[in-house]
């Protein structure tokens, strides 16, 4: 199993707007610039992130995404899933049978259960890693927070 950068982003910037924004918008060109991915990748996979609820846009001056949960009820396999990604090791035992493979021995196969329980055991992880625990990982870490704010002015 190998996920995309799709996934491996879209989990970063989530946690960029769970770290830096302080309940504000967060605009994608800020999260790109902390997180080094291109902003036009960004774009596409914060369409995903939209569509599955995760974030949403607020237009306008100082607009910018939220997220549509607490960091603590947001998963790395909430993201992953807004992803479409599959997690199992190999085709033969895809949970959501969005592969048009099929297995001819799947019937006789007795390694398929062990694939199976990799891809359960790989996804229950995912499912209990969450973005505030991401947040409080990188307090640990001692990586700075970014404070910008859109309506900071001096005269």
């Amino acid at each position: 199993m190998r996920l995309t950068t799709k996934s491996r982003y879209g989990a970063r910037a989530i946690f960029d707007i769970a770290y830096h924004s302080s309940g504000l918008p967060v605009q994608i060109k800020d999260i790109s610039q902390r997180q080094q991915i291109p902003q036009r990748y960004l774009e596409q996979i914060f369409h995903k992130l939209k569509k599955a609820k995760i974030v949403k846009s607020v237009r306008g001056p100082g607009g910018g995404y939220l997220l549509t949960r607490d960091p603590g009820k947001i998963t790395v396999g909430d993201i992953i899933q807004a992803m479409r990604e599959p997690i199992d090791p190999v085709f033969c035992v895809d949970h959501d049978k969005k592969s048009s493979k099929k297995c001819s021995r799947e019937a006789e196969c007795v390694t398929r259960h062990v694939w199976k329980e990799a891809g359960e055991k790989i996804t229950e992880y995912f499912d209990s890693v969450t973005i505030g625990s991401l947040c409080e990982r990188a307090q640990d870490m001692g990586i700075k927070k970014e404070m910008k704010h859109p309506f900071d002015y001096s005269i």
